[in-house]
């Protein structure tokens, strides 16, 4: 009695234990072929005990077709003697359908006299929840894998106690090796450095082993194939294994510096010669006249730049500039610098340069630019120039008084005759800074308020302007003596000074700014003139784009005015302007119509809103019969092409009758209006609207 009841609670304590442990046990007889389930295995599968037949292949109906052949193949194997014991992984069909993912373990327990086997038992646990983990870690490290390939970062690491290198695929390909396993020679990565980046590189990697933080460096590796890349890791160390792991990720960027070799290329030079830009060249200049005088400064503007232009087109003329800068460079000493500051003009850099050594050099110059290849569509055309030179020998000398002065000496070669060069003299020179210190005063009136915001009418010829309300706004210097300045004396400046985009800007921005509300009631519009150096602007409709979102002023209320000399200086420049600027409605005129020679073939090129006539011929209209008619050939092709028609600077009261007869609809002029505050305009535009509306009201 005491035995059975010991056996009783043996037996208890076994299914107790599988029970908790989630164990279901089965026991095959294979002589019998009968097969014992445990209650523990049944409830597994939501089934009670007795609702599950013991026969020998019940597992088999219950698992998952695709894990059948596996699961039979193991304990094959065991019973073959192949295998120590039976272990799978299997799926079994619980009562409600849903699969039961089990670990099943088992293995012989009985054999005969002969050793063959005849009894085998085995226990299978539930790991469906181990099987979830995995299936979501798995697609965590898919993701992950994905994220991997899409930004092209290889992993590697290195075992401290074992002293023993892995390197993933995508390591192995950045760096060129081939090889199968992950596993390389713990010093193979210190032979790709490159020479002048190794000691620094190696000093990268060794992280702190106390902290846990990220150390990001970029370095050259020479493949051995010679082929050098740039390689960016990022490197911690983790607590993995008897001492430790060294983690590091590897990226090529080599692609990322050339890039950002190119742009930094581009951001110093000009993109059409390859010589520096006006900022990149004043930035050399400043730091040479600081530690290297003497030095000369050469000043080089083309002469008959525009008659070529005019005769054989902007592509004989941009073939022209990189032909003369190509000469100009093979001029220079080796420590020389030369740039295109705009246009058809160049400054030169030679330091350790006397006035004897300069004038070789421009003679030198003079030669090549006179026989620079032009191209066959200019074969009957040749070019010249008029140079500048200064001398700087005073570290004080400011750039912006340095290339003054030898501006100052190139106009002097010009007003000798051109194709010459001259030599800065203080002497001689009358008010030769007078341009750079102009220059530098606008930008200062922009900031003390000195810098006025001026308009003048456009009329519609015989109506009142209140029905039209259009303004060309112009800009008036107010000197600090208080004094007005001319535009025809500080617009220039600031165009032979690289500030004329800025003086655009501001006055686009001030305009806006300040009467915006009235353009978006429909009060007014405005026209604004645009230098060459804003035309080249690339940054320049983003500008406007942004100043109109701030001030809600409308894009159809904003006309844009450019000349034909602006249109020389860059003419692809110009044609991209005029399409951006009808995509976004706003108005553009073509500015001094007639007075280049190639004024209808810009017409023809850009299609623009309105023309306005050169003053020229329109100031002796009624006297002269060649004004007339060039006058009316202007109005006829206009009004054939659907552009308005504006003549310029009427100033006599005949005119305006004739200028109607010929067709012109519009006209500007001290006789029509003479400019004034354009905060004066606009009051009076806004009350001119207001009366407008209510006369339609009533």
């Amino acid at each position: 009695m005491a035995h059975r009841q010991k056996k009783n609670r043996d037996e208890a304590r076994w299914e107790r234990a599988l029970e908790r442990a989630h164990l279901g046990v089965w026991d095959w007889d294979l002589q019998t072929g009968d097969c014992f389930y445990s209650a523990t295995w049944a409830r597994m599968l939501g089934y009670e005990q007795d609702e599950l037949a013991n026969t020998s292949d019940l597992w088999l109906r219950l698992t998952h077709p695709e894990d059948r052949e596996r699961a039979l193949a193991s304990g094959d194997r065991h019973i073959a003697g192949q295998t120590d014991a039976i272990e799978t992984e299997l799926r079994l069909r619980h009562k409600q359908g849903h699969w039961v993912w089990v670990l099943d373990r088992g293995g012989i327990v009985e054999r005969d006299a002969d050793g063959r086997p005849l009894r085998l038992m085995g226990v299978q646990t539930d790991i469906s929840k181990q099987k979830a983990a995995e299936a979501e870690l798995e697609q965590v490290n898919v993701r992950f894998r994905l994220a991997l390939a899409a930004s092209g970062t290889g992993i590697w690491h290195y075992d401290i106690a074992t002293n023993k290198s892995y390197w993933d695929a995508r390591t192995r390909d950045i760096f060129g090796l081939v090889a199968d396993a992950d596993e390389v020679s713990a010093g193979l990565w210190h032979t790709y450095l490159h020479p002048d980046d190794k000691e620094a590189t190696e000093r990268a990697h060794q992280v702190d082993l106390r902290m846990d933080t990220i150390t990001a460096s970029q370095y050259r590796i020479v493949r051995r194939d010679g082929e050098v890349r740039h390689v960016e890791s990022l490197v911690r160390f983790i607590t993995a294994g008897a001492a430790g792991q060294i983690l590091g990720t590897v990226r090529d960027i080599t692609e990322d510096k050339l890039r950002e070799q190119e742009l930094a290329y581009a951001a110093r030079h000009d993109a059409l010669t390859g010589l520096l830009n006006r900022a990149a060249f004043d930035r050399l200049l400043a730091g040479h006249i600081a530690t290297s005088v003497p030095l000369a400064v050469f000043y080089v503007d083309l002469d008959y730049f525009k008659a070529l232009n005019d005769f054989a087109g902007h592509a004989a003329g941009d073939l022209a500039l990189k032909n003369v800068a190509a000469g100009i460079g093979r001029c220079l000493p080796p420590s020389a610098h030369a740039a295109r500051l705009g246009g058809d003009e160049f400054a030169l850099l030679v330091p350790n340069c006397d006035v004897a050594q300069a004038e070789r050099l421009a003679g030198a110059i003079l030669a090549a630019v006179r026989g620079a290849d032009l191209g066959l569509a200019a074969t009957s055309r040749r070019l010249a120039a008029s140079i500048g030179i200064a001398i700087v020998h005073d570290h004080a000398t400011t750039v912006a008084d340095a290339l003054a002065c030898a501006d100052d000496a190139c106009y002097a070669a010009k007003a000798a005759g051109r194709d010459r060069f001259a030599v800065f003299s203080a002497e001689a020179a009358s008010g030769g800074l007078n341009a750079a210190r102009l220059a530098a005063d606008t930008v200062d009136a922009m900031e003390d308020g000195r810098l006025k915001l001026f308009g003048q009418q456009i009329h519609r010829l015989g109506r009142p302007w209140q029905e039209n309300r259009h303004v060309e706004v112009l800009a008036r210097l107010v000197g600090r003596g208080g004094q007005l300045i001319p535009p025809g004396e500080f617009i220039p400046a600031a165009e032979r000074f690289g500030i004329a985009a800025r003086l655009d800007r501001w006055i686009i921005r001030r305009a806006l700014t300040l009467h915006g509300a009235a353009m978006k009631s429909g009060a007014i519009t405005l026209g604004f003139n645009l230098s060459a150096q804003t035309l080249s602007d690339p940054g320049l409709w983003d500008f406007v784009d942004g100043i109109i979102g701030e001030t809600g002023a409308p894009h159809q209320g904003i006309g844009f005015e450019i000349t034909e000399t602006a249109a020389v200086t860059n003419f692809d420049a110009a044609e991209a302007f005029v399409r951006k600027a009808r995509a976004r409605r706003c108005k553009v005129s073509l500015d001094d119509f007639g007075a280049g020679m190639s004024s209808f073939e810009y017409l023809r090129r850009f299609p623009v809103d309105a023309i306005k006539i050169d003053g020229s011929f329109i100031e002796h209209i009624t006297e002269s019969r060649f004004d007339r008619e060039i006058v009316l050939a202007i109005a006829s092709i206009a009004r054939s092409l659907g552009c308005a028609v504006v003549g310029e600077k009427i100033e006599r009261q005949d005119s305006v009758a004739m200028l109607s007869d010929m067709g012109v609809e519009f006209g500007q002029g001290f006789l029509l209006h003479r400019p004034e505050p354009l905060e004066q305009i606009v009051e009076r535009a806004g009350m001119a609207a207001e009366e407008t509306l209510v006369r339609r009201v009533s």
